[in-house]
């Protein structure tokens, strides 16, 4: 874990050298910052709260920086987005938000920066969910502290953000999408208890709160998630592992039907 804290201080050193003045602060949420990090499963996720709006040439110097360090980061990259403290006291819902960066655009900022800079800007309901999981759980690596930032996430919005993130869990799971089956056993966490879990935590939650036909998959997700491998590979010939695979992916819709019905209840 040392070395994701060495990466988050060179971080830290950098965006204060192009934000100077500019900056608020630097925070981190998700999975680094609830102790469930693992770097084959995991990316890094960072808010960035600055004054003023960035000008595009302020913009360029800093993504050539945070490329460069995502060169450094473990496998799934940094996840970041750039906000102004203008919006986070109340959250302004969707959030408006000044610069994104995750792995999943790397291509297109390498490929094109000047189309990027230029279009890479709008609002993201995300950002009510990160910001909900900061303001409980997020740590503060420089500036103000969090709570001076930002005020509590209004639970109308944080429920729309989360339930937005796997609204369509029905037509895109599968038994392999470990993310999207943990993911609907913490929105339903927080439906039912109000909860603020990670991935891990609300697998964990499901298992003592979601019908045991549905155990097994989130057990295999949670081991998954947490990198550990199966103790010896299946020796069922391929016809028998295909029928296998089709019915838990069976299993998985299954389950995102009825968590999603849960989730829905009034």
């Amino acid at each position: 874990m040392m070395y994701e804290y060495d990466l988050l201080g060179q971080l830290t050193d950098e965006t204060r050298d192009v934000m100077r003045k500019n900056l608020v602060g630097i925070y981190l949420h998700g999975s680094l910052a609830m102790d469930c990090f693992h770097p084959d499963k995991s990316d890094i996720d960072l808010l960035v709260v600055v004054r003023h709006r960035l000008p595009d040439k302020q913009k360029r110097r800093y993504m050539d920086m945070i490329v460069e360090l995502n060169r450094q980061a473990p496998a799934k990259g940094i996840e970041l987005s750039v906000i102004r403290e203008a919006v986070c006291r109340p959250l302004v819902y969707p959030t408006p938000y000044e610069i994104h960066f995750s792995a999943a655009h790397l291509g297109w900022y390498l490929s094109a920066p000047e189309d990027y800079i230029r279009r890479m800007k709008g609002t993201d309901k995300d950002l009510a969910a990160h910001a909900m999981i900061l303001y409980h759980r997020g740590k503060t690596l420089y500036g103000k502290e969090i709570r001076e930032v930002f005020s509590p996430v209004k639970e109308s919005d944080y429920l729309d953000s989360i339930h937005s993130d796997v609204e369509h869990a029905r037509d895109e799971i599968t038994a392999c999408n470990s993310y999207l089956i943990l993911n609907l056993c913490r929105v339903l966490a927080y439906k039912n208890e109000r909860l603020i879990l990670s991935k891990r935590e609300g697998g964990e939650w499901g298992l003592e709160h979601v019908p045991a036909a549905y155990r097994p998959l989130i057990l295999e997700a949670l081991r998954d998630y947490r990198g550990m491998e199966e103790a010896k590979k299946s020796s069922v010939p391929a016809e028998e592992a295909a029928a296998q695979n089709m019915r838990r992916d069976l299993l998985a819709k299954e389950y995102a039907d009825y968590m999603l019905e849960q989730i829905e209840k009034g």
